[in-house]
């Protein structure tokens, strides 16, 4: 990879004021219910420090100017911008979460224009709804341009026909294939966590259940063959794809000796080369770990701009770790220009709303 190709980062945040009051309006009794069940699962400690948190970034959260000038400060050329994940919503009824989606794509959308040599964007799809799904997948991509969406690690059901829609969910097969035929990026964030209250203390709601979920998720689409039947598909993993890379030995020899743990072809850990992850390990050894169970060609640049769990020096992360000289160039930037992942107004044909 030439290091000459733009420093882009993958994993940076917006948050949109906008959609929690249209929820908090349009769902009262369901908002409640979400807000009591996050009072519940992070405690009131975390629950008054992220508020405090939250209240001193809202200006990197919301202002255009400060987050290019926070990206130059970084060395970051370009970002590739998602919705908060607080904004994921998932109790939300059909109607509701599907003009939800659209409003956050539009808003993600009208945000990167403003500035589409730096910027591109993702928007969102209500995993609670897998029917929904690919209609609002082709309206964030086709509609609004962006590179594809987000989703979280699990969602409930509203329906209450199952407890949960996993990521191994028969009902996601049309959601996978549109995904794989637009080649669109869709990018794994969990945020929540079904341990709840276990995870009440200490922060561990966030340094515990992140890693954990994205471990849980990331087996449920390795295990049900989802890579196997969709080999194009472009999924992008937060965090390094937590506690998965560097501990599927035991996912291995499951597959091996379970007759139930034999729905995918290969074993679990080939399917690195399938994935593809953030670079916010928060240690360089655990970087090198990744990149060395990955591949350096399946690890990018990711910051969590702006939040306290994020770093504010992404660039000067992966330097550190140490990489041989080509392999940091691909995580900086390489791999994000070879999947796609550029500025708005480089790419040759956005479609318009």
């Amino acid at each position: 990879m030439s290091s000459n190709s733009p420093t882009v980062d993958v994993h940076a945040h917006v948050l949109l004021p906008a959609l929690q009051q249209l929820v908090a309006e349009q769902d009262p009794a369901g908002f409640a219910t979400h807000q009591e069940l996050e009072v519940r699962r992070n405690g009131p400690e975390s629950m008054a420090a992220s508020g405090k948190m939250i209240k001193e970034r809202w200006p990197q959260l919301t202002d255009l100017d400060r987050r290019l000038q926070d990206m130059d400060a970084q060395g970051v050329d370009v970002q590739l911008v998602s919705p908060s994940p607080s904004h994921f919503y998932y109790f939300a009824g059909g109607e509701l979460s599907l003009e939800l989606a659209r409003r956050a794509n539009r808003a993600v959308r009208e945000f990167v224009e403003r500035a589409p040599e730096r910027l591109n964007g993702l928007g969102l799809v209500p995993l609670q709804h897998p029917a929904l799904m690919v209609e609002a997948l082709e309206h964030a991509v086709l509609e609004c341009g962006l590179l594809g969406v987000e989703i979280g690690s699990y969602a409930a059901t509203p329906e209450g026909d199952r407890t949960t829609v996993e990521l191994s969910d028969p009902r996601l097969e049309p959601f996978w294939a549109r995904a794989e035929e637009l080649g669109a990026l869709v990018f794994l964030h969990p945020f929540g966590c079904s341990l709840d209250e276990r995870l009440d203390r200490f922060y561990l709601a966030n340094t515990v259940s992140q890693p954990a979920e994205n471990a849980v998720a990331l087996s449920h689409l390795i295990f049900s063959g989802v890579l196997d039947r969709h080999p194009g598909l472009k999924v992008l993993a937060a965090h390094g794809g937590g506690y998965l890379p560097t501990t599927l030995g035991r996912s291995d020899h499951a597959w091996k000796v379970r007759p139930e743990a034999r729905e995918c072809a290969e074993p679990p850990s080939s399917y690195l080369k399938k994935l593809y992850f953030d670079s916010l390990v928060h240690s360089p050894t655990e970087l090198r770990a990744l990149v060395a169970s990955a591949g350096p060609e399946q690890v990018l640049l990711g910051s969590d701009y702006p939040f306290d769990m994020g770093s504010d020096s992404p660039v000067t992360d992966v330097r550190a770790a140490v990489l041989p000289a080509g392999d940091e160039a691909q995580v900086l930037g390489g791999n994000a220009c070879r999947l796609g992942i550029t500025a708005a107004d480089s790419l040759t044909a956005r479609p318009t709303a």
